[in-house]
């Protein structure tokens, strides 16, 4: 059951820096998850060591737009949860590693194309 739960990244600034220095990873989840279950769901799917759990459940904000007639409606977006994961020193998760590739350029690449110019 555990490896069905379905973890979504919630990948923002202050998820990354929170990944960065404190080895917490954001995750959205399904309404009724549990620590335990969240827990367990880490744990077997990026093998990794879990600390703590921390959950929130955030209120989906209302939006109101006008139709065709000028007509108002009103309407809301969904709500989230979301699960703090703190997991164990030395331990990561690959959530940022493909932005953090594409950000810094490689020094021998670098250094052979102004070779070429020359």
């Amino acid at each position: 059951m555990s490896k069905t739960l379905v973890l979504k990244p919630h990948v923002s600034e202050k998820a990354y820096g929170l990944a960065q220095t404190n080895n917490v990873y954001v995750f959205e989840v399904p309404k009724g998850a549990s620590k335990h279950l969240i827990a367990q769901a880490v744990t077997a799917q990026f093998e990794v060591t879990v600390r703590t759990v921390n959950v929130t459940n955030i209120k989906g904000k209302t939006k109101r737009t006008v139709r065709k007639g000028g007509r108002p409606v009103a309407g809301r977006q969904n709500d989230v949860r979301k699960a703090y994961v703190t997991i164990k020193e030395g331990d990561s998760i690959p959530v940022f590693k493909a932005t953090e590739e594409d950000q810094k350029p490689e020094p021998a690449a670098k250094s052979k194309a102004t070779k070429e110019k020359k």
